[in-house]
């Protein structure tokens, strides 16, 4: 696992943070994953290079992840890492898959017109990782399947609205163009990097949407794989508090400098989230 423990210690990533939590073999685990999906992502975002550079490269972590599966000797170092965790904890083929398309989808999606369209991409790119992670952890009960889901798309929906002014340096808009409509907000806004009363009306409306996951998440998670969920429950825990901050900040996000937590504020979060629930307490550190 040295080269997967390389990319997680190297990477700045909220949901590195979480492995802390997670015993030794789940933490190199969920390490392997974690390289992977970060490898596959950097490749997608690479943008000196030419898009059909990038596809083929993403091509060929598909080939070498079926390779894997079918216990061959796959060529990349992070796959041949993954191998042995795809085996041993039974993690699907059609998951990675999901998760290689959602990154290929930022290839030329720059827009997303709807919500539905918009919840396909976080879907691929965060939902399939909570459910290939979930058993990782070692779930029992099958309603955690659509606690992976709904937790995914809340985490990815509280990324967007902080990564505004990113996403839209790169001539990305996430926020879905139907939502912007509603509330009279163009594209040409967004990509000039203009806050308005407007932008703080739309961003508030798919925060509302980013509630709303989080509290179905909160409600579907078995009482019996809490414990089991430590690390996910600790991501909920961050990323709440990442939208209630940007919540306070009024979606201002097109300033310099990302709003995020602080460092004394996500340790305090994996203490509390430990303590919380070694002490037994059912409720999660998120949601209304």
């Amino acid at each position: 696992m040295q080269q997967s423990r390389q990319i997680t210690r190297q990477s700045a990533s909220n949901l590195a943070l979480a492995f802390v939590l997670l015993p030794r073999p789940a933490r190199d685990e969920m390490s392997a994953l974690y390289a992977f999906c970060r490898e596959v992502d950097d490749v997608a975002d690479d943008e000196s290079r030419p898009v059909a550079e990038r596809r083929a490269q993403l091509e060929a972590w598909r080939a070498d992840l079926r390779r894997a599966a079918r216990q061959e000797t796959p060529a990349l170092p992070v796959v041949r890492e993954l191998q042995p965790v795809m085996a041993a904890r039974q993690l699907p083929l059609d998951l990675f898959e999901e998760i290689i398309a959602g990154v290929a989808m930022d290839l030329e999606v720059k827009r997303y017109e709807t919500y539905a369209q918009l919840e396909t991409y976080c879907y691929r790119v965060a939902s399939a990782v909570g459910l290939l992670s979930i058993r990782i952890f070692g779930r029992c009960n099958p309603a955690c399947a659509a606690y992976a889901v709904h937790l995914g798309k809340a985490l990815q929906f509280t990324n967007i609205l902080r990564d505004v002014r990113g996403d839209a340096e790169r001539g990305r808009v996430y926020l879905p163009l139907e939502e912007l409509r509603r509330h009279q907000v163009t594209e040409e806004e967004i990509l000039r990097l203009q806050f308005s009363p407007r932008f703080q009306a739309a961003a508030r409306a798919m925060a509302g949407r980013a509630r709303a996951f989080y509290r179905d998440a909160r409600e579907i998670l078995p009482p019996e794989d809490r414990r089991a969920m430590v690390a996910a429950e600790l991501m909920g825990a961050v990323y709440w508090q990442l939208l209630r901050k940007l919540e306070r900040a009024g979606f201002d996000v097109f300033g310099p400098a990302p709003i995020r937590l602080g460092k004394a504020r996500k340790i305090f979060l994996v203490l509390r989230t430990w303590l919380r629930l070694s002490l037994g307490c059912r409720a999660p550190n998120y949601g209304p």
